[in-house]
């Protein structure tokens, strides 16, 4: 009996050093993909001159900004004032579904003009923790209502390959919040914000 199980485990190390290194490691998730919603003609939420397109963009930018200072690479699914269909985002993002994390950035709105505050979208379940990871980070850091992490089932984030999740910078159809998210001071808030939470999720899955 002895012998027999000297040859079995003779066996087993014999195929673990044949085998190193041949089955491919997970893929290391080093990039952000980041999508600023609308663009275009498609100019999303909007009060008076203030459109959600450049709010989101901007945030975007300073989100992939704060991002590289900290050595994380970056995706763009748009840089400038332009129209992308849901589509054609989902596939910029799907290039990279081995190693990334999907970020969509938008501004609220509502027929309840008094809605106010921050939440967090993910459609499949491998994605709620990185909807949570953000959604803690960004409520504080502009002393936010907290609206919480939210299932829904928006086309970017659906159909995206890799975590994906879409995130509410706060109600433009609410004055008071439209005033605070029209300054560079809460953008750069929330963009900083947002990437902290990235950072953190990242840290715990690699």
């Amino acid at each position: 009996m002895r012998t027999l199980l000297s040859s079995i485990q003779l066996t087993a190390i014999l195929a673990a050093t044949l085998f190193a290194g041949v089955l491919p490691a997970a893929a290391k998730v080093d990039t952000v993909v980041i999508d600023a919603g609308h663009g275009g003609f498609n100019i999303g939420q909007k009060n008076g001159k203030v459109y959600e397109k450049w709010l989101a963009l901007d945030v975007a930018l300073r989100l992939d900004r704060y991002l590289k200072s900290k050595g994380v690479k970056t995706v763009l699914t748009r840089r400038g004032d332009n129209f992308l269909s849901l589509s054609e985002r989902v596939r910029v993002g799907n290039r990279y579904a081995k190693r990334s994390v999907f970020v969509s950035v938008h501004f609220n709105g509502a027929s309840n003009r008094s809605a106010t505050g921050l939440e967090t979208f993910y459609y499949s379940k491998r994605s709620a923790a990185l909807a949570s990871a953000i959604q803690k980070q960004i409520v504080p850091a502009v002393r936010g209502k907290n609206r919480g992490v939210k299932y829904a089932r928006f086309h970017v984030i659906k159909y995206s390959k890799q975590p994906a999740v879409l995130v509410e910078c706060g109600f433009l159809t609410n004055q008071a919040e439209m005033r605070r998210c029209k300054t560079g001071t809460y953008r750069q808030a929330m963009a900083e914000a947002i990437g902290r939470g990235i950072l953190a999720h990242l840290k715990a899955i690699n």
